[in-house]
């Protein structure tokens, strides 16, 4: 009997906010909210972005005056929507007017004279080239003559052709909430969106800890990009070309591997499985499946599973842009004349439009994170239930011609999902109550080829007026993070009943495949009980997930374990529901908590306590037992 893994906490931050609690999801669907939800979570915002603080249980501006949330929204509304979501790149983030760089210049003498020019002596280039006569003036300085000139490099500044990304709200600075030293961005993210995730769960780690096995405890996680900041690998890379040297942090911080070892090592402290499997634009599902496939097998009850990648460079711009899958200034004013406007200004808020008239990706900044528990497990801790994922199917496109052309994994992947998920829950429920969040990338290839694809499928299983979103008109394509930004809004229709439209585009291509589509272009309200993911990404990395309803879920744990062990985990459950709520209440007035242990209860393998059985490790409650492999039974000698 397989496990069932079911989603008991989740967080993070992306361009709009703080994940937990739904409170990224309201900044999606903010004019679909009543006056009460709109203004705490512009509250909420205004708080992460530093324009207001909470103090004797009320707001208050930068100089000490008192704000009721209306009034916070009269003064802060138009400004704190300005800084969040996709929009032009914030100029002390990266200024992309003015981006430096080292251009290339050949100098020489005038009328056929030499060359002279001073340097110090300590700047020679070594070895010295053969043409230069070097002729000492001191102790420090030294006269150099040349003959055939020089090639040199000198500081220039251009222009960006892409200006817009999906940033952290504005003012929002995550190195400043614990000691991040050294750490490059994509590492603070992750400590920060783990932080959120765990402590959204509403139990302390210690008691979730302590009631498994230190080795049924995984984590998966990990970024597509490395970290390419200048204490990551772009540090690493450019200092020498800079001049500078490089440091003894820059390599093993800039592994892709970093964020899983960063919340072990210093959110968690866990000695349980880690692991870091990247599949492109797919990487998220990819570990995903990871930890399914892990808790369905029994050898994990508790995963933490997210992508944390911070991809907003000047390389990443330079590298995407070069292969024409951006959304370049120039084109998106093309865009807006075909439409009929002639304005100069380019609305960069719509960069991105899936399913429309678009020209290119937007990159996008993202930190989520999901915990799940096998459902026995989180039945006895009396943890919430915010959803559950049976599956994740992974396919490759066989051979290719093109790294970056689409291919049919993608067809088996979602057709598997759907097939998968009409057997668990029932042909109806999917064919009714199911909806898409597509890949939705923003490209005009994807437009064509996505859409074909959730129209086939549809067709084949009789789905009419499959509803399809895709997040990505919010808050961009971030990358290793992109399908956790895809679960995060999936349960955030589940919990609301909003189904957020594509409101980026103003009408749906016309060489989009809709027969059996609904392209969902304003949000509204509809009952969903099933999700599913769909991802494509670069060399036939393809990924399609399942996702079930709280509703959905608590009916299957009825079927398995019976009404009065659901009864008794709804009673349980109503501390860890109050717990998790004074977290989100403290976080909602600045104090996030960020769970950073540096240093700290270091294990001393010196006492591992180790026999033929079992093996204790200090700091944990249970002991590993050895395991053998059920499957090589008939190969045992018993």
């Amino acid at each position: 009997m397989s496990r069932l893994p079911v989603i008991v906490g989740f967080g993070g931050y992306n361009a709009a906010g703080r994940s937990s609690f739904h409170h990224g999801f309201r900044r999606y669907v903010l004019d679909s909210l009543d006056a009460g939800q709109r203004q705490q979570t512009l509250a909420s915002l205004a708080v992460l972005m530093g324009l207001v603080v909470y103090r004797d249980g009320q707001y208050h501006d930068g100089e000490g005056q008192p704000l009721d949330l209306t009034t916070l929204e009269n003064r802060f509304g138009e400004q704190i929507r300005a800084g969040t979501l996709i929009r032009r790149i914030d100029r002390q983030y990266l200024d992309v007017d003015a981006v430096h760089w080292q251009k290339n210049l050949t100098v020489t003498g005038t009328a056929g004279k030499p060359l002279v020019f001073i340097t110090l002596r300590k700047q020679l280039p070594e070895p010295l080239p053969s043409d230069w006569i070097v002729e000492p003036l001191n102790d420090t300085e030294v006269q150099v003559t040349l003959y055939d000139g020089c090639d040199i490099k000198v500081d220039s500044f251009r222009a960006l052709p892409v200006k817009s990304a999906g940033q952290l709200p504005s003012g929002f600075d995550p190195a400043a909430l614990y000691p991040s030293r050294f750490h490059p961005r994509g590492l603070q993210l992750a400590i920060v969106g783990a932080s959120d995730a765990l402590q959204s769960i509403g139990l302390p780690w210690a008691t979730i800890s302590a009631a498994v096995a230190p080795d049924e405890i995984a984590v998966y996680s990990g970024s597509v990009m490395s970290q390419l900041d200048e204490n990551g690998y772009g540090g690493l890379l450019q200092s020498r070309l800079k001049g500078g040297r490089v440091t003894a942090k820059q390599l093993p911080l800039g592994l892709n591997t970093m964020p899983a070892d960063f919340i072990n090592a210093y959110v968690l402290g866990s000695v349980g499985s880690t692991g870091s499997v990247t599949g492109a634009c797919a990487t998220f599902l990819y570990n995903l499946q990871k930890a399914v496939e892990s808790i369905q097998s029994g050898r994990t009850r508790v995963a933490i599973v997210g992508n944390s990648e911070a991809p907003i460079t000047t390389e990443c711009i330079d590298g995407y842009g070069a292969m024409g899958a951006l959304a370049t200034e120039d084109a998106l004013r093309q865009i807006q004349q075909r439409s009929g406007d002639d304005s100069e200004s380019v609305d960069l808020r719509r960069a991105s439009r899936p399913f429309g008239d678009n020209c290119g990706f937007t990159l996008a900044e993202s930190s989520q994170y999901v915990v799940l528990m096998d459902d026995e497990l989180a039945l006895q801790l009396g943890t919430d239930i915010h959803g559950a994922v049976p599956d994740v199917f992974i396919n490759a496109d066989g051979f290719k011609k093109s790294i970056s052309a689409p291919g049919p994994g993608n067809y088996l992947t979602l057709a598997k999902a759907v097939a998968s998920t009409m057997a668990l829950v029932g042909t109806e429920t999917v064919r009714q109550h199911s909806f898409v969040h597509a890949h939705g990338s923003s490209t005009p290839a994807n437009r064509v080829t996505e859409s074909e694809l959730l129209d086939r499928i549809a067709g084949a299983f009789a789905i009419e007026s499959w509803p399809v979103t895709a997040v990505k008109a919010y808050v961009g394509h971030s990358l290793a993070a992109a399908s956790a930004d895809q679960l995060i809004a999936a349960l955030g229709t589940f919990a609301s009943g909003i189904l957020p439209g594509i409101k980026t585009i103003d009408r749906v291509a016309d060489d989009v495949h809709r027969q059996h589509l609904e392209i969902v272009t304003a949000d509204r309200q509809q009952p969903l009980q099933v999700a599913f993911l769909n991802s494509k990404g670069f060399g036939g990395n393809n990924a399609s997930a399942a996702v079930l309803a709280p509703c959905l879920v608590e009916q299957l744990l009825q079927r398995r374990h019976g009404e009065d062990a659901l009864d008794a985990w709804r009673q349980r459950r109503e501390q860890t529901r109050a717990e998790a709520a004074a977290y989100d209440q403290r976080a909602l007035q600045g104090e996030l908590g960020i769970l950073y242990r540096f240093g700290e209860a270091l294990i001393d393998e010196h006492e591992l306590h180790i026999d033929q059985q079992q093996i204790r490790v200090p700091g944990f409650a249970q002991p590993i037992q050895y395991a053998a492999n059920p499957g090589y039974a008939d190969l045992s000698e018993g």
